[in-house]
């Protein structure tokens, strides 16, 4: 694994090219505030997390070029070596990660917590989204419904959010190791994830908004569901973690 220092900031590009990019450990608060509460219902309460260890995340989601090193297949609809692989399943990131696990020899791949996609996303902000407050300047930031996309664009050509972090709002909607809860009563408040044991009732989250998101469902709370096994949603990716 190459190891590079950018910015002051430690950074790592792995065997197949996935840049990564070191979060440090810290407190927030997850949730939507109370000026928020009007938009959804299954972003709240607010609650203290404490991230008691760093970790690296993906500086983009996983591509089509990366996905397809690993796999030996494209399953997105968008094609594009730089944009987000699409169209794969919750199960389908599992398998990549086990796969890139076992290509470098290591077990260190995972995919988010919930707590921890929104502790990085967020940046130590407290705004609707990690560039302030006001949807208007999302354009700057985020692919969403008002670019009249037609699916996922390249990852990296908008503005990165103040930890270096691309496509966090908008572009594609990204798994997380949790299993979906309408409300955050009962979650964990040490930044791990929240995994119930009933397979029947296999309903993953999704963090960060889509193309086909409008501006609230791209802020830095924005959360949906979907079935762990679900493949026809052509705005499902994934990024990676990489535990230090």
């Amino acid at each position: 694994m190459e190891k590079t220092k950018t910015n002051d900031d430690l950074t790592y590009r792995n065997s197949i090219g996935i840049e990564f990019i070191l979060i440090p450990q810290g407190d927030f608060y997850m949730g939507s505030r109370e000026y928020e509460r009007n938009w959804y219902r299954n972003d709240h309460p607010l609650h203290k997390v404490r991230m008691g260890r760093s970790f690296y995340i993906g500086k983009y989601p996983v591509t089509q070029k990366e996905w397809i090193k690993v796999m030996d297949f494209n399953p997105s609809r968008a094609i594009g070596d730089n944009n987000p692989v699409d169209k794969v399943t919750w199960h389908d990131a599992q398998e990549f990660i086990s796969r890139l696990n076992s290509m470098e020899g290591i077990e260190r791949y995972r995919l988010a917590s919930e707590a921890e996609w929104e502790y990085a996303c967020r940046a130590n902000t407290e705004t609707r989204y990690s560039f302030g407050d006001d949807p208007l300047d999302l354009s700057e930031h985020g692919w969403y419904v008002e670019d009249n996309s037609t699916g996922t664009y390249p990852v990296g050509l908008k503005k990165a959010n103040p930890w270096g972090l691309f496509d966090m709002h908008g572009n594609i909607w990204e798994w997380v190791q949790d299993s979906y809860h309408d409300s955050y009563t009962g979650a964990p408040d040490d930044g791990s994830a929240w995994v119930d044991s009933d397979a029947k009732k296999d309903i993953r989250v999704l963090r960060g908004g889509s193309w086909l998101a409008s501006a609230a469902g791209c802020r830095s709370v924005s959360r949906y569901f979907y079935p762990a096994g679900g493949r026809k949603s052509r705005r499902i990716g994934f990024r990676l973690v990489m535990d230090v």
